[in-house]
C-alpha cells in the first residue's frame, strides 16, 4: 500500500513564485538555461543547472559546480526567495494545456516503496544520469524538483481536491510557454489525515515523468539510512518529493522518430520492402496523423503514407507486443533500417509530439534527415500493464506534456 506524507515545503513568496520558478533540468541545456536566467538572479536555474554562473563551456559535473549549487539554494533562503512553511502541509499542483486542466496531490512518497517495487517504473535508467542527480539531492539535502507519478482515480480524492481548488489559489499564473500553473495548500489537519489514509489503501504508484530523478531521491534516502547508526525510520530523508496525478486526467503524447538514412535503399526499394508487414497508402503532401493503434504515419521525400500493421506482426496479449513501439522497432528500424539499438544508434533522432508533426517535415525537408515515423500515442492503460507486468517499455516511447514546473516547492531531506 503506498506510504505518503505530508511535509514542510520550501517554496518562493506569492510575488516571486514566477522569477523563481522554471523548466525542469532535464529538458533544456545549459545555454537554454543561461538565456532564460538572463538578469534574473532569483531563477531556480542557478540552483538546477549552476553551470550558468561559470563561464560557458564549464562541465556541469565540475565539483565546482555542484558547490555553487548549495550555495545558491542557501542564499535563496537567505534572501526569503524561498521559505519554508511553518507546518507539514499536502499542496494541489494543477497544469492547464490547451484549456484542460488536470489537478495533482503534492506529496512526499516514500523510499522504501521505491525499492520494493510498490512505487512502479516503467523505463531503464542510466546510471550516470542516476549519479549526476544523487550528486545534486546529497549535496543540497533536499529533493529541489519534484517526481511526476499517476495513481489509479479515485473518487474520494477528487472530492478532496475540488473542494481544495474552488478556494483561492496561492500561486496562479500563466509560464511563458503559454500553460497554466496552479497551486493551493492542504493545511485542514483532518483533510490531511484522510488524503493519507485514502493512499494507504493504494495499491501502487506509478512513475509517469522523471524516472532518474526518482532514482536519485530514493538511493540518496536508503544511502542516508544505511549510514545513521539511529535509523529510526521516520526521517524526513525517508521520503522524497513527488506530484501524484489521478491516471484518469492524464494525456501521453506521440514520441516520433527521424532517420537519417534508408540503410542504402532507394526510396522505391524500402516502400517495397515496408510491404511485407504493413499495408502502404500514398497520403499525398498534406500531413497525415496516425488515427489508431497500429497504424503509422510515415513521411519520406515530400510525400506523407499510411502504414497499417497487418494482422499476426503484432501481439495485443503482450504488454509489450501490443505497443506501436515494439512494432516500429522490430519491422521497420531494425529489420529495414538496421538500427538495433534506439539509445545509442547516432542516425536515429526523437522528436516529441508537442512539435507536431511540422516539426518532422521540416527535418526530413532540411536534408538534415532522410525519413519520418509517426506514432500513435501510447495509453495510459498501456504504461501501467508494463508498469505491473514488471516489463520495461522500450526507450523513448511516452512524452508527458506539460512537464511540471520547478521552483513551485522544494523538500529539505532533515
Amino acid at each position: 500500500m503506498a506510504v505518503i506524507k505530508p511535509f514542510r515545503g520550501i517554496r518562493p513568496p506569492k510575488n516571486l513564485v514566477e522569477q523563481v520558478a522554471s523548466r525542469p533540468y532535464d529538458v533544456l541545456n545549459s545555454e537554454e538555461a543561461r538565456k532564460e536566467a538572463e538578469g534574473n538572479p532569483k531563477s531556480l536555474y542557478h540552483i538546477i543547472k549552476p553551470e550558468i554562473d561559470f563561464p560557458v563551456g564549464t562541465d556541469e559535473h565540475d565539483p565546482r559546480v555542484y558547490g555553487k549549487a548549495v550555495e545558491n539554494f542557501e542564499a535563496f533562503q537567505k534572501n526569503g526567495w524561498l521559505v519554508q512553511d511553518a507546518k507539514e502541509n499536502y499542496y494541489v499542483y494543477a497544469q492547464t494545456m490547451n484549456g484542460r486542466t488536470q489537478y495533482g496531490l503534492v506529496v512526499c512518497a516514500n523510499v522504501d516503496d521505491y525499492m520494493t517495487g510498490k512505487i512502479k517504473k516503467h523505463e531503464l535508467t542510466r546510471r550516470d544520469k542516476e549519479e549526476d542527480r544523487m550528486k545534486h539531492v546529497r549535496v543540497n539535502n533536499a529533493n529541489i524538483e519534484p517526481v511526476f507519478f499517476a495513481y489509479p482515480h479515485n473518487d474520494e480524492l477528487d472530492a478532496i481536491v475540488a473542494k481544495v481548488v474552488a478556494g483561492k489559489p496561492e500561486y496562479d499564473f500563466v509560464a511563458p510557454d503559454g500553460f497554466g500553473h496552479h497551486f493551493w495548500v492542504i493545511e485542514d489537519a483532518a483533510t490531511i489525515a484522510r488524503i493519507t489514509e485514502i493512499f494507504a489503501g493504494i495499491p501502487s504508484l506509478y512513475i509517469a515523468d522523471g524516472h532518474h530523478r526518482s532514482a536519485a531521491a530514493a538511493l540518496v534516502g536508503d544511502e542516508k539510512r544505511r549510514q545513521n547508526p539511529n535509523h529510526k525510520g521516520d526521517e524526513e530523508y525517508n521520503y522524497f518529493l513527488a506530484v501524484c496525478f489521478p491516471d484518469n486526467q492524464l494525456n501521453i503524447i506521440d514520441y516520433n522518430r527521424v532517420v537519417k538514412d534508408l540503410n542504402g535503399l532507394s526510396d522505391e526499394q524500402f516502400l517495397e520492402a515496408l510491404k511485407k508487414n504493413f499495408d502502404v497508402e500514398l497520403k499525398g503532401s498534406e500531413i497525415y496523423k496516425p488515427n489508431k493503434l497500429h497504424n503509422f504515419s510515415l513521411y519520406l521525400s515530400g510525400k506523407w503514407y499510411s502504414l497499417t500493421a497487418k494482422a499476426g506482426t503484432f501481439n495485443d496479449n503482450d504488454p509489450i507486443g501490443v505497443l506501436d513501439v515494439t512494432i516500429s522497432s522490430n519491422l521497420i528500424l531494425d529489420e529495414i533500417l538496421g538500427i538495433k539499438d534506439l539509445r545509442s544508434d547516432k542516425r536515429i533522432d526523437f522528436v516529441g509530439g508537442i512539435r507536431g508533426l511540422g516539426e518532422l517535415k521540416k527535418r526530413v525537408d532540411s536534408g538534415e534527415m532522410k525519413v519520418a515515423l509517426a506514432l500513435y500515442p501510447v495509453s495510459m492503460k498501456q504504461l501501467i500493464d508494463i508498469a505491473d507486468s514488471g516489463n520495461i517499455m522500450p526507450p523513448k516511447t511516452t512524452w508527458f506534456e506539460p512537464k511540471l514546473r520547478s521552483g513551485l516547492i522544494i523538500h529539505k531531506l532533515v
